[in-house]
């Protein structure tokens, strides 16, 4: 079943009514021209003028409309004279190539291959300067009249300037003012640099000294130690001495003082301090075997060195020495503690007994005129006085074997000087020898004295000697020194080996 649906069709869109031509054939016609409305506006602005109703060509519109075309004006007579040919003449400026000369000779092109612009019809065009320049006087008065200048008011009132910018320009000098005077005041402090052509080294600012430092001991210390000179009618000597005690006591060593035991009561020992004070000094007492001894000045305030523990130094602890070495006073060196409880043997020439004590080994430069003086620790207190150098043969300078009385015992006996004027050591009453051997090492006795300490206890010539109290002994001056590190009338174990048995005897000690 077919269905018809009804439609509405727009009469502009039907189909166009059909012509029948005229040898009988249909066929269809053109379609109906629609033409939409003109905007007024568009009209107004793109529109044909008023009166005109037709294209605006002349030719369509016809001349009437437009009128004739006007045509350039004619040639001023002046031009035509200048410029133009003079009458009836039809010659030409310019020949072709070719042609001949009104002569009959050949002529050459006014054109050549270079690049002529006056020659060259072809070439560019060039724009050069004026052929004739301008009267001076209409240059001046050209530049002259190019403006008028500014007054002072003008400026400063702001009638042709505005205020901001004279503002900034002020600025501007300012700134400009200030700099220039910076410049001028490094250039002045660096003047004499600037006239120098040699390089200086930087340096660092000055540092601090810390506590404990070198510096710091030295500084602390000097000030207690003196040099001291002893004149007698045979010569004299000089050494080194630091004081103890605020009554003037100083303590230094028996071999300064007494020029080795050849002074006597005639000689006059002056000491001389580091700010230049020269005082002289009266000898208290002396202890040749163990070189120390003691003399005292009259000054006020006196610098005093305190004294430290001996026992608790160790190898490789720091230590100072400072004196007056060769004659050179206010001296320090530094180094360190090499050994302890060296014994060392000195003297004992002239039937005198040996100096003998348990010295300190450092390596501290020590030199002949240091003996008196101290040596101290890293907290500058008093730990030994140095007394005696060990060099090779043939050089008496330092080698690094320095040695020093310790001051626990260099306190013991200056206070027995001070006090009863004379030192009392422990003494074993034998005579003894170094020995060493497979089955024995020590100090061998070689005879005993009648009544003394080793003759009550039992010890017979022949016994080593190998220990006392608990000091090891490996030969006789360790046997001294051992004794000596005890008090007279102190009880103290031996141990000894007699016919290859060990032995411990029980000694009292004696007296010097």
């Amino acid at each position: 079943m077919l269905m018809v649906m009804n439609q509405n069709i727009d009469p502009s869109q039907a189909t166009p009514p059909v012509e029948q031509s005229p040898t009988g054939v249909d066929r269809v016609g053109p379609r109906p021209l629609e033409r939409p409305a003109v905007d007024p506006t568009a009209a107004a602005a793109f529109g044909r003028p008023a009166g005109v109703a037709g294209a605006f060509s002349p030719a369509a519109a016809g001349r009437a409309a437009f009128g004739e075309l006007p045509s350039a004006p004619p040639t001023p007579e002046a031009l035509v004279s200048a410029f133009g040919r003079p009458r009836g003449e039809t010659a030409v400026l310019q020949r072709p190539p070719g042609s001949r000369a009104p002569d009959g000779e050949q002529e050459d092109a006014l054109w050549s291959p270079e690049p002529d612009p006056w020659r060259d019809p072809a070439a560019g065009a060039v724009i050069g300067p004026p052929a004739v320049d301008e009267p001076e006087a209409e240059k001046k008065a050209e530049v002259t009249g190019a403006g008028t200048q500014l007054s002072l008011t003008d400026v400063l009132f702001g009638r042709r300037v505005k205020p901001l910018a004279l503002g900034v320009l002020g600025l501007v000098a300012l700134v400009i003012g200030a700099a220039g005077g910076l410049v001028g005041w490094f250039l002045a402090r660096g003047g004499d640099s600037l006239t120098s052509d040699v390089t200086l080294a930087t340096v660092e600012p000055a540092k601090e000294r810390p506590a404990g430092s070198v510096a710091d001991i030295a500084q602390r210390v000097r000030p207690a130690v003196v040099s001291i000179e002893v004149k007698i009618q045979q010569g004299g000597g000089t050494g080194s001495g630091v004081m103890i005690d605020a009554a003037g006591y100083i303590v230094t060593n028996w071999h300064v003082v007494t020029l080795e035991g050849r002074a006597d009561q005639s000689a006059k020992i002056t000491t001389v301090f580091t700010d230049g004070r020269r005082v002289d000094a009266k000898l208290v007492g002396t202890d040749a075997k163990t070189d120390l001894a003691v003399i005292k000045v009259d000054v006020p305030d006196a610098t005093v060195l305190q004294f430290g523990n001996s026992d608790e130094l160790q190898v490789g602890d720091s230590v100072l020495a400072i004196g007056s070495p060769l004659g050179l006073t206010d001296t320090v060196t530094q180094g360190i503690v090499s050994a302890l409880h060296r014994p060392v043997v000195a003297g004992g020439d002239n039937g005198e007994a040996p100096i003998t004590y348990d010295a300190i080994q450092t390596d501290a430069a020590v030199n002949q005129g240091n003996s008196g003086g101290p040596l101290v620790d890293s907290t500058g207190a008093l730990v030994g006085i140095n007394s005696a150098i060990r060099s090779s043969a043939g050089n008496t300078g330092s080698v690094g074997l320095g040695f020093a009385i310790p001051s626990n015992d260099a306190k013991r006996i200056a206070e027995a000087i001070i006090r009863d004027g004379q030192v009392k050591h422990a003494d074993l009453g034998a005579n003894v020898k170094s020995v060493s051997a497979e089955t024995a090492e020590g100090a061998q006795v070689v005879n005993v004295t009648d009544n003394g300490a080793a003759a009550k206890a039992g010890i017979v010539e022949g016994d080593v000697i190998r220990k006392v109290g608990d000091r090891l002994v490996r030969n006789a001056a360790e046997l001294t020194v051992a004794v000596r590190q005890h008090q007279p009338g102190q009880s103290v174990p031996v141990v000894l080996a007699r016919q290859g048995r060990e032995l411990t005897i029980q000694v009292t000690l004696g007296s010097d």
